[in-house]
């Protein structure tokens, strides 16, 4: 006999609670197979953002398009997030888990250049471009999510997806905030996604300088005449140019481990008034918590010393900050599996012949593109020195991956025209649909096996922070700053318009542009 509180609840059960599980296999087959069907859709996404090509905090075409489209496909989204113009989140769905995903926007400043050629050939000069890649994460992402959406509603899966657009990245200047507002306090699974070369997922803190602290210290000081009354001014610019210095030698007393660069943004008016206000950005790279404030403390002390032998004073901002990111272990090994399921995209002759005619215009070896995704390397190897991701403030707080997938070409100096010549040609379309096969399938390990969600987060709480606990790096007062890149955007933005892709009226934005693929030099 049934007891009684068992029959009563079988009673108000729905229907198909006792339907068969959906077997995981079946549906990541089924989740390649629509992702591949997307294949168009990826790609008018890759060439679109790539057309817009806006700098960081002033992504707002790329999030009018993003957050229109997703829409239209039924998400819910909040604009606006965390003090963000351009920030948005965009929900699908009910219950647990919550997959998250989180990708970048933004671009670089001055690496305009046209798709598909092998040499430094600008759509318009000096603009800002997609020499970091940024405009495919989107497409990897929200193909993924749309093909697990359908999915979860035709087999009745539970759960809820969360896209989120990384901000800022390349100013390092978001993801702190949006963990502050508490954007990502019910995500119990991010999946990141990032543009490579190669296709992988590591897991681990590594060893290279992955976090900083980003801050700008502007010195007031006295106009006078420069040649009449010198004797009456105090020069902001001598105030900086003596924090230079000494910040020049003290990095000679410093752990080899620490990246440390700057630029000057104001150095006065003219030279005939000596300049009562001048500014300098520092970028303050370290391998973990501890030492990014050891030496933030030394540039503030640096500052002030300069300040005081100058008579001027100092105010310091900060303009972004970064955690060193420690990725989940039980993530990436789920989603290593994955990625050898889908393997590397098969490249054209024409894909190889552009890629290796780009690497002979740089002066590198033209090995051409990768044909074979590499043995997995399970923990994050040890590098002195590196690039910065701020999504290392998230990484603490949830179990997190970063999914590297193949949608450029090897060799290249990043963060440069020559990044940006694939980036809207079949190498970056067929290597974003590869990515976002692999995003499926992983969400979907997550959504049918509970067990492997509460297994990341033990490795989160038990591995991961037993010995280190994550402290923000911005204060409570600390604030996006909203108006960089305002000013370049103003003078650009204009012009890029009458480049966006229209994929009404062109199956590709080669085609839009012209260009015949690959085009390369005798």
């Amino acid at each position: 006999m049934v007891p009684f509180r068992t029959a009563a609840l079988l009673l108000v059960l729905s229907p198909w609670a006792f339907a068969q599980k959906p077997a995981l296999d079946e549906l990541k087959k089924q989740a390649v197979a629509d992702v591949e069907k997307r294949a168009v859709f990826t790609q008018q996404m890759v060439d679109s953002i790539f057309s817009f090509a806006e700098l960081g905090f002033q992504e707002f075409q790329t999030s009018r398009y993003l957050t229109e489209m997703l829409e239209k496909q039924g998400f819910k989204v909040e604009r606006g997030v965390a003090g963000l113009p351009t920030g948005w989140v965009a929900t699908w769905g009910s219950g647990k888990p919550v997959i998250g995903f989180m990708t970048d926007i933004d671009c670089i400043p001055r690496a305009s250049q046209k798709p598909g050629v092998a040499y430094h050939d600008p759509i318009i000069e000096g603009a800002p471009g997609h020499g970091e890649g940024h405009n495919s994460g989107m497409a990897v992402n929200i193909t993924a999510a749309l093909v697990l959406k359908d999915l979860m509603t035709k087999n009745r899966i539970s759960g809820t997806l969360k896209i989120y657009p990384g901000v800022a990245e390349e100013l390092l200047g978001t993801k702190a905030y949006m963990v502050r507002a508490g954007l990502f306090k019910d995500v119990d699974i991010m999946l990141g996604a990032h543009v490579g070369n190669d296709f992988n997922s590591k897991w681990g803190q590594p060893s290279n300088n992955s976090g900083l602290v980003s801050l700008q210290f502007t010195f007031k000081g006295q106009t006078a005449h420069a040649a009449g009354s010198p004797q009456r001014g105090k020069s902001a610019l001598d105030a900086v140019e003596l924090m230079n210095m000494a910040w020049n030698m003290r990095r000679e007393h410093m752990r080899i481990q620490q990246r440390s660069h700057y630029v000057i943004t104001n150095g006065g008016d003219q030279p005939n008034v000596v300049p009562e206000l001048a500014s300098v950005w520092y970028f303050i790279r370290e391998t973990d918590y501890l030492h990014i404030k050891e030496n933030l403390e030394a540039a503030n002390t640096i500052a002030k010393s300069a300040a005081t032998m100058t008579g001027t004073t100092v105010s310091t901002r900060v303009l972004g900050t970064a955690w060193p990111y420690h990725l989940n272990k039980v993530v990436a090994e789920a989603q290593t599996k994955n990625i050898e399921a889908v393997g590397m995209p098969v490249w054209s002759e024409d894909d190889q012949k552009l890629a290796r005619a780009l690497q002979r215009e740089l002066g590198q070896k033209a090995e051409g593109l990768k044909t074979k995704v590499e043995p997995a390397e399970g923990q994050a190897k040890v590098f002195l020195g590196g690039g910065t991701d701020d999504i290392g403030d998230i990484s603490w707080n949830v179990p997190m991956v970063y999914l590297y997938y193949p949608a450029n070409i090897p060799g290249l100096p990043g963060h440069h025209w020559s990044n940006a010549v694939a980036m809207a040609t079949p190498i970056a379309h067929k290597g974003s649909t590869a990515g976002a096969k692999v995003q499926a399938m992983t969400a979907l390990d997550f959504l049918l096996q509970p067990q492997m969600v509460d297994e990341a987060w033990k490795y989160l709480r038990e591995v991961q922070t037993k010995d280190v606990k994550y402290t923000p790096l911005i204060s409570d007062a600390d604030q996006p700053a909203i108006e960089l890149n305002r000013e370049k955007m103003g003078v650009y933005g204009p012009q890029l318009k009458k480049f966006y892709y229209d994929p009404a009226r062109f199956k590709s934005y080669l085609e839009q542009l012209g260009i015949q693929y690959p085009t390369v030099k005798p």
